[in-house]
């Protein structure tokens, strides 16, 4: 399966982006799909995942309250809206996939999109 990642962008604290992870294949509904995110000089870590029918949901505790994970298995769209950004919400988010398990670590997944940059200003 491949991924695109889209929706980044400049945003001051306090706004919302809706980023969307547009994947092609007919087995997308098959795949559980994550957000991870990577910021400087930080370590790359799982956002939001979500189950492949779209009935369950895992958030990281920083962004628990804000952010939401859905997804359209009909058109092969994951999508995290953000609100309330703050300025550590600054990364690049990326969106992945694994046919195998729901999980957080970054390493469970094999199929990564190319990310996309949101910046936080302050």
């Amino acid at each position: 399966v491949q991924l695109q990642a889209s929706g980044g962008g400049l945003v001051q604290a306090g706004d919302s982006l809706r980023l969307s992870c547009a994947a092609s294949g007919r087995t997308f509904g098959s795949y559980v799909v994550g957000w991870f995110r990577q910021g400087p000089g930080k370590e790359r870590e799982a956002v939001g995942v979500i189950s492949r029918s779209g009935d369950y949901a895992y958030y990281s505790d920083s962004v628990k309250g804000r952010f939401t994970i859905s997804r359209d298995n009909a058109k092969n769209t994951v999508y995290l809206q953000m609100n309330s950004l703050k300025p550590e919400d600054t990364a690049v988010y990326y969106c992945a996939a694994s046919g195998r398990t729901f999980a957080s670590r970054w390493n469970a997944y094999d199929y990564w999109g190319q990310g996309t940059l949101v910046t936080v200003s302050s």
